[in-house]
């Protein structure tokens, strides 16, 4: 069954940054990977009922990490769209008590930022299951499976479609031109999850900040 992919792009930060979720459309399967901040909530959630999905319909929101620019509306979405959300265990306190720190060594950007990026306690909540490295989504409709990329996070996932196309959370951005995301907790992790996609059929990727590009842009721009 073919997979429709749309991009919900969200500003943030008073509208000088903006957050991608994206929503995986194959039959009558929904699949949200990544929820956006809370400030963000109506907007959502009128792109979703654009896009035909009502409550009942999206199957799983899956996180890539456990940010508040990308797990913010968990909670609200479960509540109206009963769907269960899911993500890497490592990264489960920052969305169980609201701190961007919480498995983090803490670089100096990260230190000043966490003030301002933590969940609020209103907007936090318990993952209703945790996935690892290869976890397959095809009981949600979609040919794809998780790969586990640390680097950003100690719990940073993305998906990888059958098709080739990789939601990679913020391992990479294209805010500017495709690269390296500027914050990573782990550079060395970072490097080896960037080694681990290299020996994956990657055609296309979907970041967490920016719009997709091809792969190859990538590996031309800063020569994986």
């Amino acid at each position: 069954m073919s997979l429709e992919i749309r991009t919900i792009q969200l500003k943030i930060m008073s509208g000088l940054a903006t957050v991608n979720c994206y929503l995986l459309i194959s039959g009558e399967n929904y699949l949200l990977i990544d929820s956006g901040h809370s400030s963000k909530q109506d907007e959502l959630d009128g792109k979703l009922r654009q896009a035909g999905c009502q409550a009942g319909d999206l199957k799983l929101v899956l996180l890539t990490h456990g940010d508040s620019d990308h797990a913010g509306n968990c909670a609200f979405l479960r509540d109206k769209y009963e769907a269960p959300v899911a993500m890497h265990q490592a990264d489960s306190g920052m969305v169980t008590q609201g701190d961007m720190l919480y498995n983090r060594r803490g670089n100096l950007l990260s230190r000043i930022i966490s003030p301002f990026m933590g969940l609020g306690k209103r907007h936090r909540f318990i993952p209703d299951f945790y996935v690892e490295d290869a976890y397959h989504l095809l009981p949600y409709g979609v040919e794809a499976r998780v790969v586990h990329l640390p680097g950003h996070s100690a719990g940073s996932i993305g998906v990888l479609t059958s098709e080739g196309h990789l939601f990679c959370g913020d391992l990479f951005t294209n805010t500017k031109e495709p690269a390296l995301g500027a914050i990573m907790d782990d550079e060395a992790a970072a490097r080896a999850s960037v080694e681990r996609l290299k020996e994956m059929d990657i055609k296309y990727v979907y970041p967490g900040h920016g719009d997709p590009f091809p792969w190859k842009l990538l590996e031309e721009g800063i020569g994986l």
